[in-house]
Parts: structure tokens; C-alpha cells; sequence
């Protein structure tokens, strides 16, 4: 029998104003934002903190149904499979589809009312390349924003104009607050907005520089995405007849800093860490839990694991990502004094164990070529600087040689499946003209899109990564991780024991 516990809205949604404009309405938002700021609506029975979410990647049938709908949905928070919590959210109050509804979104970005622009675009929505962290200017949707600046199509591109047109009627800028996984994420998003706003002249880049708020975070909460299974099993096990719900894990974390000049929603007091400095909780998330997750995913999908659950339900994956969070990842990180670690790990853990999600691992392995550098490489780059002893960075390379082998688009069993990836092309013509595992292994590590020079010129890690593969297509995935494992050639590495 299913514990459910149901929560609603305290206050009346149609009084709501709205001061935040959301990039990027995904079931992330709707399961972490704002529910956020539902829980601040709530406290201070409503208020001017309503937001406007927008959709600029998808088609716009997902906002069609939510404005159908009021903008009202549903959250199911599970705490395991037998304990879960059914929330309704109205901290929505307008959605739009940024391919047909592009001036009424200027409109609310150009609002005085609006304060804060936050997004959920994922890495690639940035546009950077991954090696140097620079706008990826040759990108044929920048190439459009250049030149037509006044009907953009990224999200870059809409801040811009946005701004611009703030600028051009006197107004103060909005604070620009990204959400997503990506280290110094208000820094790197500073840089693609003004390197782009440097096309209009180099003054307007400058007034951005000088006036703009880009706050860092720190987001943390399991969101699958949803499916018609999921749907289904929300109308059976809950009652939910909601098209718009959200399936997430009871566990939610947003860590940000506290630089919002046009002022922000008293949200410290709804769960929000506010801090000076978000680099120390960002980089551990980004290195442990969305680490683990890529390594569950590219390992797991060889090993013909579906979900994370299933994954880490395995002994010798939970011996993994185990090894690699605290023998791998955890010696990079500078963390506060107060945060222990060891306690994080095995909350990881705890967490990836709760099969009540269904996390699909296929849903994780999207866009490696932009996820995998802060999530893996930048900490091997690390060690690697320490003088790591042969063997240390064991997992990394099965994680990079899985990845290499997912990216090829088919399975040991000749079976054919779609790379969802940026770089996709680039990774298949690679494949294509390396005739055997160690030219491939050598080439990708080429790529300075994703490697560094310090890892592709390692000659250690270029040979464990060689080894990883070469078990992986010989013998599967799960030799690696035996006891007598074959990563190095000293048999360091031991995850199965």
C-alpha cells in the first residue's frame, strides 16, 4: 500500500505577478525551480515571484497543454516506492513557445516587473566549445543570431536582445541565473553573452560586463525524463490524471549566490542555500553524483542495463562508482570545512538505489562530447598534475573507452541504435576510419573539443583507456569489472571485489 501524501497551493494563482522569466521548460524546471518558488508563494500566501517559462527547443505542444491547464500541474515526489508525496504547483503563470511567441516574450523580459532570468538549457544550449570554454561563433544558430539579432533562436541570442532592448529604453538589466551542470556556470554564461553581445559593438558588451549579475548555482534533484509508461503508472498508483505531472525523487538541493541587484525572492527561508561562493558545491555535485551518473550510463548500457537503479542494484557497479567517487573524484575537490564528503557518497548511493524513479541510463548517456569534460576529464587533469600512480585513474578510463564504444551506435550484437549527441557526426567518422581499437582510441583523444592536451599527450591514460576498450569489444564490459581486472597493466584496480 502506497503512503501518499498530498500538498496544494495556499494561495490564489491569478493574483500572482510575474518577475522571473524561465529559459528552458523541461520537467527539470517544473520538478526544481519552481517548486522552489512554489513553497515561496505559498509562505507568503503569493506575491510577485511568478514565472513566465518559455520553451525555445522543443515543439510547442507542451505549452500549449500547460496553458490549457492554467499553467496548474503536478509533482510526485517519491521517497521510495512505497512513500511519495503528490505536490501541486501554480508557480507558473505564463508559458511560451519562443518559435511563434517571440515578442510577447520580449515583452515579459523586457518588463520592469521581470528581475531574474534563470535557464535549464542544458551544456549544449550554451554554445561553447567544450576545450576552451569560448562561443562556439561558427555554430550555424549563433551564425543567425549574428545577423539577425532582433529574432534570435538561442537562448544566448534571447538574453542578448533582451538586454539590449532594456538597455536602449533605460531600463536596469535583469539578474541572469544559470541552473544547469556546468562548473562557474554564471561565468561561463557572462562570457557567451557578452562574446555575442560584442557583435552588436564592443560599448554594449561592456554595459553587460559592468552591469549584469550572472550568479552561479548549484542544482541537485533526480528528474527522469517522463514517459506514457510513467503517466500511466501516476494515474494508477496515484490517481493522477495530469498530462503535465512530474515524476522526481523526495531529495532536492539548490545552492546560489547571493548577487541579485534587482532584488530576489526571500527563498533562503524555503530551503535555498544562499552563499558567497557556490565552485565548492557545484564541483562536488558535478564530480560525484553526475559523474556516477555518466559512468552508470556508458558502462551500464554496455553491461545491457536499462535504468540506474538496475545499474547500481549490481555489486560490481556499486563497487565502481564507489571506487570512483572516493578514490577518483574526491581528492580533487576543495569542499567547506563543514561538508562530509564520505556522508555525500553514500547518500549517492542510497539515492541511485531508489528504484521507484526508473532513471533510463540512455537518457543520461545524451551529449557526452559536452558533459563528460566537467564531469570526468577536468578532475583526471587534476590528478594527472599530482603525478597520479599508474592505475588511479582506472575508472575515468572505463568510463571514457564505455563512452567511446556507446558513441559508435551499435552493440556488441550488431544491434543499431541513435547517438544523441552534438558531435555525433564528428564520433561516427571517427569509427568509421580507425581500423582497429588502438588508432581510435589515439584519434579521440584528439579531439580538443573534449580531451585536453594533458590527457590526449598521457601515455598512461591513453593506455587504460586502450585496455578498457579493447576488454570491452573483445569480452564485454564486465571483465573490466572482475577481480582480475585488466585496466592496467599492473592489475591495479579492483571495483568487483
Amino acid at each position: 500500500m502506497i503512503s501518499i501524501k498530498t500538498t496544494n497551493s495556499l494561495y490564489e494563482p491569478e493574483k500572482v505577478d510575474v518577475g522571473i522569466v524561465h529559459i528552458g521548460l523541461g520537467a527539470f524546471h517544473r520538478a526544481h525551480q519552481a517548486v522552489y518558488i512554489e513553497k515561496n508563494l505559498n509562505r507568503n500566501q503569493g506575491g510577485d515571484w511568478g514565472i513566465c517559462a518559455v520553451n525555445i527547443r522543443s515543439n510547442s505542444q507542451l505549452v500549449d497543454e500547460l496553458k490549457a491547464n492554467g499553467c496548474r500541474y503536478h509533482i510526485a515526489e517519491y521517497q521510495d516506492s512505497q512513500n511519495v508525496e503528490l505536490r501541486e504547483i501554480n508557480a507558473i503563470r505564463d508559458a511560451l513557445f519562443a518559435g511563434t511567441d517571440k515578442e510577447p516574450l520580449f515583452e515579459k523580459l523586457v518588463s520592469p516587473k521581470t528581475k531574474i532570468v534563470t535557464l535549464t538549457v542544458t551544456e549544449k544550449g550554451y554554445y561553447l566549445a567544450p576545450a576552451d570554454k569560448t562561443l562556439r561563433q561558427d555554430d550555424p544558430s549563433i551564425q543567425h543570431d549574428i545577423q539577425t539579432p532582433a529574432s534570435p533562436k538561442t537562448a544566448p541570442g534571447i538574453l542578448v536582445e533582451a538586454l539590449y532592448r532594456r538597455k536602449e529604453s533605460g531600463l536596469p538589466p535583469f539578474t541572469i541565473l544559470s541552473c544547469d551542470n556546468m562548473p562557474n556556470n554564471g561565468s561561463l554564461t557572462r562570457r557567451v553573452v557578452c562574446e555575442l553581445a560584442a557583435h552588436r559593438s564592443a560599448e554594449f558588451a561592456k554595459w553587460i560586463e559592468d552591469n549584469v549579475a550572472f550568479p552561479s548555482s548549484m542544482v541537485d534533484r533526480i528528474v527522469p525524463a517522463m514517459s506514457d509508461a510513467s503517466r500511466e503508472r501516476l494515474q494508477k498508483e496515484l490517481d493522477c490524471h495530469d498530462q503535465n505531472a512530474v515524476m522526481c525523487e523526495a531529495f532536492s538541493q539548490w545552492v546560489v549566490e547571493d548577487n541579485f541587484p534587482q532584488g530576489r525572492p526571500d527563498w533562503e527561508h524555503d530551503g535555498v542555500q544562499m552563499v558567497k561562493d557556490v565552485h565548492p558545491f557545484e564541483t562536488m555535485k558535478l564530480r560525484l553524483l553526475n559523474g556516477s551518473h555518466s559512468l552508470l550510463a556508458y558502462v551500464g548500457l554496455a553491461a545491457k542495463y536499462k535504468t540506474v537503479a538496475q545499474a547500481v542494484a549490481d555489486e560490481k557497479f556499486a563497487s565502481l562508482i564507489r571506487h570512483y567517487m572516493g578514490f577518483e573524484a574526491a581528492p580533487t575537490l576543495d569542499l567547506p570545512q563543514e561538508v562530509q564528503v564520505q556522508t555525500y557518497i553514500d547518500s549517492l548511493v542510497s539515492r541511485f538505489a531508489n528504484d521507484s524513479l526508473q532513471h533510463q541510463l540512455s537518457q543520461i548517456a545524451m551529449d557526452g562530447s559536452q558533459k563528460i569534460p566537467q564531469r570526468w576529464l577536468n578532475g583526471a587533469e587534476e590528478r594527472l598534475a599530482n603525478d597520479v600512480k599508474q592505475g588511479d585513474l582506472n575508472a575515468t578510463a572505463l568510463g571514457v573507452a564505455a563512452w567511446l564504444f556507446y558513441v559508435r551506435g551499435e552493440d556488441l550484437e550488431g544491434n543499431q541504435y541513435k547517438v544523441d549527441d552534438p558531435m555525433a557526426q564528428t564520433l561516427s567518422e571517427l569509427h568509421g576510419r580507425c581500423a582497429d581499437p588502438e588508432s581510435l582510441v589515439r584519434e579521440a583523444l584528439k579531439l580538443n573539443d573534449i580531451f585536453s592536451t594533458t590527457l590526449s599527450q598521457s601515455e598512461m591514460f591513453s593506455r587504460a583507456v586502450l585496455n578498457a576498450y579493447q576488454t570491452i569489444i573483445s569480452s564485454g564490459v564486465t571483465d573490466c569489472l572482475s577481480f582480475n581486472n585488466r585496466l592496467s597493466n599492473n592489475n591495479t584496480a579492483n571495483f568487483g571485489g
